[in-house]
């Protein structure tokens, strides 16, 4: 799967709440997200650009691959997510592989549907206020429209500055370097 993401700085969550209630948005999920992410022993992923987490939520666990971003203006790229039943074992399976834990991104998140599009209100721990916006593709070939697209509800909600293609957990090691 290829996803397509920006997100954007935002003011409050009340009032994207509001805007997305006047566009027709429809409130889906919330859901604590805990991120435990890794560091691999043969490749850099912060100059590869990749990322290898284990997210645990409300009712799922997940590890979930990064593939390096596609383009310059979004967060376009591979990723392949798979279920698994314990985070512990799979933290103590890449360890032991030589895999190295590099910080755990805390996150509450509310999901909204609106057409085609994910958007999420993200409150995360040692960050203001973000919105994310996504659509995913089965292949990689639409990225270009799928991206114009979000910039275009990006401005339908009002927010034209304040996006950031950086991940979370980039934004959050750049506050304590």
């Amino acid at each position: 799967m290829i996803e397509v993401e920006v997100k954007a700085k935002i003011n409050s969550f009340e009032e994207m709440e509001e805007k997305l209630a006047k566009i027709g948005a429809v409130k889906s999920k919330k859901e604590f997200q805990e991120d435990i992410y890794f560091a691999s022993p043969i490749v850099d992923f912060a100059q590869s650009d990749e990322a290898l987490r284990i997210r645990t939520t409300n009712n799922d666990i997940f590890i979930t691959y990064k593939g390096p971003k596609l383009n310059s203006q979004a967060k376009t790229r591979k990723e392949v997510e798979m279920s698994i039943e314990s985070a512990e074992k799979a933290k103590d399976i890449f360890e032991e592989i030589g895999f190295k834990e590099v910080r755990t991104v805390r996150k509450n998140r509310q999901y909204y549907t609106y057409e085609n599009f994910e958007i999420s209100l993200d409150d995360v721990e040692g960050l203001n206020p973000y919105m994310e916006i996504e659509i995913a593709l089965k292949d990689g070939n639409n990225y270009n429209d799928a991206q114009k697209s979000i910039f275009q509800l990006f401005e339908k909600l009002g927010i034209t500055d304040g996006f950031e293609r950086t991940s979370y957990l980039e934004l959050l090691e750049n506050l304590y370097k």
